[in-house]
């Protein structure tokens, strides 16, 4: 009876919302009457504005937002270009020198690791973002070089770069103490291999901090082989 009375429930707001009667939608028409007139003045002004780049765009997005507190396109406008910056401004920035949790190697490691994570879902979300808002901010002129593989995107893999040498030079340290083996190696390897696919390849000093990698002790046959093919 509790499952039939919530179905019935549940069905009698679906027929509402079909009907144009539920008290959600009815509240939603209500709110959109009673702010017509500054509804249309915002539509009028987006639809007038030219932006010449994505900074000028934040900046009318959040006059936008104090407008209208309740504004979709600051999750599409702002969320991305201004995370991505956040987090390319604290990987630049890292490791710091004064944060008491990095002292030991595996708090190091699990920490870059963490932020390597960080650009991987971004990277995926940048790239959704691009192949199905692209049209929609072109049609609103809303500047989207930002987007593109050589915009933000190249930021992102240089940015990936960094973790990896930070990656191996505390990996490194920790063979050099003759407190890692096998099983350090193994798992620098496979963030090197995370790295030299996210980024498309290596530069010469993580090829070379890499290639250190082999002269450790511990190594049971070259373990950077996949590194040299490509």
């Amino acid at each position: 009876m509790y499952n039939s009375f919530n179905t019935n429930i549940a069905a009698s707001g679906i027929v509402g919302e079909l009907q144009n009667r539920s008290t959600h939608l009815l509240a939603i028409k209500a709110d959109v009457q009673a702010k017509a007139g500054l509804i249309n003045h915002l539509i009028a002004k987006l639809q007038q504005i030219t932006f010449a780049d994505v900074d000028q765009v934040l900046t009318f997005v959040d006059w936008l937002d104090q407008q209208l507190s309740t504004l979709l396109a600051r999750e599409k406008s702002r969320c991305t270009p201004g995370h991505l910056n956040s987090l390319l401004t604290q990987i630049s920035k890292y490791p710091p020198n004064d944060d008491p949790t990095l002292t030991s190697c595996e708090a190091i490691l699990t920490k870059t690791s963490a932020l390597q994570h960080k650009l991987e879902k971004s990277m995926s979300r940048l790239v959704n973002l691009r192949s199905l808002a692209m049209p929609s901010y072109k049609e609103l002129r809303i500047p989207t070089d930002w987007m593109l593989d050589s915009g933000i995107a190249s930021k992102m893999r240089l940015a990936s770069l960094k973790l990896a040498k930070v990656y191996v030079k505390r990996a490194l340290k920790e063979l050099d103490r003759e407190t890692g083996g096998e099983a350090l190696l193994a798992q620098t390897v496979h963030f090197a291999y995370r790295v030299h696919q996210f980024a498309g390849g290596l530069d010469c000093e993580a090829m070379r901090l890499f290639e250190d990698l082999t002269k450790r002790p511990h190594k049971a046959s070259s373990p950077l082989s996949f590194l040299k093919m490509n």
